[in-house]
């Protein structure tokens, strides 16, 4: 699967924005039809960083979300610079 198709774009609000700085966090909204293990692909192909685990959850709306959260050595913050976040 193609990395840009499976991620869509970051996902911000109060809660994920705390994820960054507390759980070394981010949070993307993700294809609907993509697993996990497709999620941590793409993310390490797009970003060239280290995941730890993956975890997904489908809203209310119907945007299926990917709680990404990167290994110790890596920075979030850094990525959410990088992306536009902050």
């Amino acid at each position: 699967m193609d990395p840009y198709a499976v991620i869509v774009k970051p996902h911000v609000s109060e809660k994920t924005m705390n994820a960054i700085d507390l759980n070394n966090e981010l949070t993307f909204v993700v294809d609907r039809n993509s697993s996990k293990a497709d999620i941590k692909r793409a993310f390490e192909t797009l970003f060239e960083e280290q995941v730890e685990r993956v975890n997904t959850h489908i809203s209310p709306k119907g945007l299926k979300l990917a709680y990404i959260k990167l290994a110790e050595e890596e920075k979030a913050e850094d990525i959410a610079v990088k992306i536009g976040v902050f």
